[in-house]
């Protein structure tokens, strides 16, 4: 039997996640790529904050692990976490360096619940904020137009919108358009268009553009990613 995932949407910005392997599978190494998300899982038998990544991450699974978590959407994280996301670019920290004896708290009653995914949820839903408008439209516009063009749509300098990119999203904007530009290449992938067309669509100069970024943030051809 193979390995099994599933997504559920929550309130706001915010997807659950639960993964698990068979006891008689052999282990299983997932590639986690940039998504300018962050994570907040329990992983074995504690709490655990993924944070946005700039590039592939091998996460191990054993046979017969059963890993879940919360999902926050690009500017959503901080609110919950309560420190800026360039904090845990890049990183996987204990929550409990976070918040404490609270996150000790959090874990046991995770650990005791007969669904974790649902005390989870329940848990974080009353820290969740709407990601602040500001946020939105950065993502927003970094979908169609330049740094310069969101930074002068948004009323900030160029130097106000990296600062204010890094705290809301962990990346520079630059950084933050190559991301949000990989993840909708992969899904118009998957969603079987072919990679001629998702270069053009997805709004890479060509198809040897998409390649070589999909290999820098992902580690891999489209074809493995998919």
């Amino acid at each position: 039997m193979d390995r099994t995932y599933r997504e559920w949407p929550e309130a706001g910005p915010v997807r659950s996640w639960e993964a698990a392997l068979p006891a008689g599978a052999a282990p299983f190494v997932q590639r986690v790529v940039p998504d300018g998300c962050a994570d907040l899982m329990w992983l074995d038998g504690g709490l655990v904050v993924a944070g946005p990544d700039t590039g592939p991450m091998p996460s191990l699974m054993r046979p017969g692990a059963r890993v879940g978590g919360v999902r926050f959407g690009p500017g959503a994280a901080s609110a919950v976490l309560g420190v800026p996301a360039d904090a845990l670019r890049d990183a996987r920290v204990p929550l409990r360096e976070l918040w404490g004896a609270e996150a000790d708290r959090l874990a046991e009653r995770v650990a005791g619940a007969a669904d974790r995914r649902i005390a989870l949820v329940t848990a974080v839903a009353a820290r969740v904020r709407p990601v602040d408008p500001l946020d939105a439209a950065v993502v927003a516009g970094l979908a169609r137009g330049t740094v310069r063009q969101v930074a002068d749509e948004v009323g900030l300098s160029e130097r106000q919108l990296r600062r204010r990119s890094l705290a809301a999203f962990g990346y520079g904007p630059k950084t933050l358009q190559r991301v949000l530009r990989f993840q909708r290449a992969l899904g118009l992938a998957r969603a079987g268009v072919p990679l001629a067309d998702v270069a053009y669509r997805a709004g890479y100069a060509d198809q040897a553009h998409l390649a070589n970024e999909v290999r820098a943030l992902g580690g891999a051809p489209i074809r493995a990613l998919l």
